[in-house]
């Protein structure tokens, strides 16, 4: 039954990060965030939802390189669960959309899933074949909704209902995640490894079975985060030196993975995005 939560989403003010392209053309363009309930503060990490109206005007591309997380979608009457891209993730934006999103924490969607996140990276199921078919029942009520805490008032009852018992792996893998994202120091996933009191095998076994990606992954990626957003931010930067902070033997290395994801290198990203 589709139903309003008793514990209603509040809104959350931190800027996104890995998105690419920070200052789109002319268009109308919404994204907004809302944290869930606390009851699923262990699994769910926020909602958002993407409208945007661009009718009459050219298509426009947009561009993100995703977290360790994984996420359902629901968009154009279907919903399905997305596992964790390891590239860059690129969407054309054209006419008018809405799409809304469970972003489930780093390690939460394993007990949902009963299976290693791994076997999703860089690929989607249909909700309905982790969930169930009664996911199906809240697909087109999503659109008419009036704004994001309208929808995640849809979606969070359902949740609730279907949330597993509190995993201590799950947990684990969570707060491992944490430090990887928080902490600058952190560049190897050896480190990790002794952080955690884990072998270097055994926490790559649990990434897999619970994050859907590698601890050197997930490290490398947020590493890369914090380089855009300094580069969005119109810092000064000796690439040198950032490539050194970031974890990188050399220059070189660095330019040519943030080539390779971004798909262009830091001087003309950061040249790009200054004049949009």
């Amino acid at each position: 039954m589709i139903g309003k939560t008793r514990h209603p989403a509040t809104a959350t003010a931190d800027p996104p990060r890995g998105v690419l392209h920070t200052r789109l053309d002319a268009g109308a363009f919404e994204h907004a965030r809302l944290a869930p309930s606390p009851l699923l503060a262990g699994c769910v990490e926020h909602y958002w939802c993407v409208r945007w109206d661009l009718r009459g005007r050219p298509p426009q591309l947009q561009e993100t390189l995703p977290h360790p997380n994984v996420h359902l979608v629901i968009e154009r009457g279907d919903a399905r669960v997305w596992g964790v891209h390891d590239g860059r993730y690129r969407r054309v934006l054209e006419g008018r959309e809405t799409v809304f999103g469970v972003k489930f924490s780093a390690g939460g969607f394993r007990p949902f899933l009963r299976s290693p996140v791994a076997t999703l990276a860089n690929r989607s199921r249909p909700a309905r074949e982790v969930f169930g078919a009664g996911i199906d029942m809240i697909v087109p009520a999503i659109p008419t909704c009036a704004d994001i805490a309208a929808m995640a008032a849809l979606v969070e009852p359902w949740l609730l209902a279907n949330a597993p018992l509190p995993d201590p792996l799950a947990a684990q893998a969570r707060a491992l995640v944490a430090q990887a994202a928080s902490d600058r120091e952190l560049l190897r996933a050896e480190q990790l490894a002794e952080r955690a009191g884990l072998g270097l095998r055994a926490l790559q076994r649990l990434f897999r079975d619970y994050v859907g990606a590698s601890p050197k992954w997930v490290i490398a990626r947020y590493r890369l985060h914090e380089a855009i957003a300094q580069l969005q931010a119109g810092r000064e930067l000796a690439w040198s030196e950032l490539a050194l902070a970031l974890g990188y033997y050399d220059q070189a290395h660095f330019i040519r993975d943030f080539r390779r994801l971004v798909g262009c290198a830091p001087a003309d990203y950061a040249r790009r995005e200054s004049t949009r």
